[in-house]
């Protein structure tokens, strides 16, 4: 099969299974204990009020025709309008979905040029106090809740030292119409105050791909082509770089490409925490106000970049590896 009949065939699957993403998240939220019209803020609602409310969003009709409209916008490519903002949902994600992206491709580059470069150093001096302490520190970061590790960098750097921002992503006072703030000065401000949730995403993330190319660098020094390299008498470094360390690289493209997609969807806990303006943040407000043109909006969204990354990553196989054919 070549490429190009593989990746119609697949695109064919993804539309199909974003189909039953969009289906189940329909059915998920209407299945949720709450009327979205009874989460109202108003000393004076009556039940004709609520029941006013349902109406003009359209909550009183049957869940037939609820999906049915549903479905019709998403083929539309419309998500509908936000029961609390009064807002498209495509123009609430589209204003906050740059922030994460902006934040969480950080944390993914960083943590995998951090955690590759030590995983390999360990796995070529494995045995040692090296690869001892830097797995259980790995191990120790990895196992600690998200939340601990947040707060706790709150209260020392933000509120006890005052160092950094308790939250947010910019300085208001610099970015107001008033203001003659430069460029880099803008630039400078929001890499300020992403500086604490993007340390914490590293440090969660981090020992996690350190351990994985940690594993696939061992199992890969016990290869014949190793053997063979240093039988030839090639440096060691030689060796570790340009014989193991690329030899591994397939896997861990595997990991990078899933987890830049994946962190959007994980994004949740570090966003409210830091006050983090992102889609992840957003989902799970709405989530808990019973929002749900944006919370479904913002699911269907997340399903559709990973099944997007997933296709990616196929392709991305057949051209590191020549012995791979669809």
């Amino acid at each position: 099969m070549s490429m190009l009949k593989y990746v119609i065939r697949r695109s064919i699957e993804i539309i199909l299974i974003l189909f039953l993403i969009a289906t189940l998240t329909f059915v998920l939220f209407r299945l949720m204990p709450s009327d979205p019209a009874g989460m109202i803020l108003d000393p004076h609602r009556t039940p004709e009020i609520v029941e006013r409310q349902r109406e003009l969003w359209g909550l009183d009709r049957s869940l037939a025709e609820q999906y049915f409209i549903f479905m019709r916008n998403l083929l539309r490519g419309e998500f509908g309008n936000s029961f609390f903002y009064q807002q498209d949902v495509y123009d609430i994600i589209k204003e906050k979905l740059p922030p994460t992206i902006l934040l969480f491709s950080s944390i993914n580059v960083l943590s995998f040029a951090i955690g590759m470069q030590m995983g390999r150093i360990i796995a070529w001096r494995r045995g040692g106090k090296l690869e001892y302490g830097s797995t259980v520190l790995g191990m120790f970061a990895f196992s600690m809740p998200v939340f601990w590790i947040g707060f706790l960098v709150i209260w020392v750097f933000s509120f006890k030292l005052g160092f950094f921002p308790l939250g947010g992503v910019k300085t208001v006072e610099l970015w107001s119409s008033t203001a003659d703030t430069s460029i880099l000065m803008k630039a400078l401000d929001i890499l300020y105050h992403m500086f604490l949730p993007l340390i914490v995403g590293v440090i969660i993330s981090f020992p996690g791909i350190m351990l994985m190319m940690k594993n696939v660098m061992l199992e890969t020094l016990g290869e014949d082509y190793i053997v063979t390299a240093r039988a030839k008498g090639l440096p060691e470094k030689v060796i570790r770089d340009h014989h193991a360390a690329r030899n591994v690289m397939l896997p861990m493209v595997t990991v990078f490409t899933l987890s830049l997609v994946g962190s959007l969807g994980g994004s949740m806990i570090v966003e409210t925490i830091f006050g983090w303006p992102g889609l992840g943040a957003e989902f799970l407000e709405a989530a808990m106000n019973y929002d749900y043109p944006v919370a479904q909006g913002a699911f269907v969204i997340m399903g559709a970049l990973l099944l997007v990354a997933i296709l990616v990553t196929e392709i991305l196989y057949a051209y590191l590896d020549p012995r791979i054919r669809y």
